[in-house]
């Protein structure tokens, strides 16, 4: 599970996040005071940072900059301040992200999603402390193909952009509308059902048994996951 560091005073928001996230699979731990919350950061592994700029104690900015020096870890900036000088400072100090309150959290969701996913991408480092995956799944980004013991599956575009962000971080529960926001061929207002028939159909083309998949798992009141 994705663990986040939010340094957050206003709690009656930070609850309400933490509550989402945790629906797709995000663990939150908040602190509402900036001191702690770089102590927290300094002695506990976070994948990411979500940051509120008008902080008690400390500007948030600051508190952006110690971190950064600190934990290389991806860092979103919450904030309602949106006086471009704030935005060009924070990404100057490390912020790689800025979205001004208020906000949706499902857009908040998509934009930790695509940073983390880029955040590994660009970290050699961390590849390297990572074990190797099974090679069941092979995919051709330039081909947009997808090989499952080395056969390629006969795959729709919306299939294709399912099946590649599920194998992108195995074992990790994407929520339908994440799927949705994540894959270029699907409306983002697609329904649940929209997904759950994609998903369905690539059950019947991944799995021996679909009726008991071992592969595409279901998270009941989530979403999905992929294992292997």
């Amino acid at each position: 599970m994705i663990k986040i560091l939010m340094i957050e005073d206003d709690i009656e928001l930070a609850e309400i996040l933490s509550e989402f996230f945790l629906q797709h699979g995000v663990e939150v731990v908040n602190y509402d005071e900036p001191y702690t919350g770089i102590s927290a950061a300094s002695t506990q592994p976070y994948d990411l940072l979500l940051l509120d700029l008008t902080l008690p104690n400390l500007d948030g900015l600051e508190v952006c900059k110690k971190i950064s020096k600190q934990k290389g870890i991806p860092i979103i900036i919450s904030s309602a301040r949106n006086d471009i000088e704030d935005k060009i400072k924070a990404l100057e100090y490390g912020a790689d992200d800025y979205i001004p309150k208020p906000y949706d959290p499902k857009e908040l969701l998509a934009r930790i999603q695509s940073l983390l996913r880029r955040y590994n991408k660009k970290s050699p480092q961390e590849d390297a402390q990572t074990p190797p995956k099974s090679a069941l799944f092979k995919i051709d980004k330039d081909a947009r193909e997808v090989y499952m013991h080395n056969k390629r599956l006969d795959l729709t575009r919306a299939e294709y952009e399912i099946l590649t962000l599920l194998i992108s971080k195995r074992g990790y529960v994407f929520s339908r509308e994440s799927i949705a926001i994540e894959s270029e061929s699907i409306n983002p207002e697609s329904s649940n059902k929209s997904i759950d028939v994609i998903i369905g159909r690539l059950r019947a083309k991944i799995e021996k048994d679909p009726k008991k998949p071992q592969h595409i798992i279901s998270v009941r009141g989530v979403g999905y996951k992929l294992e292997y």
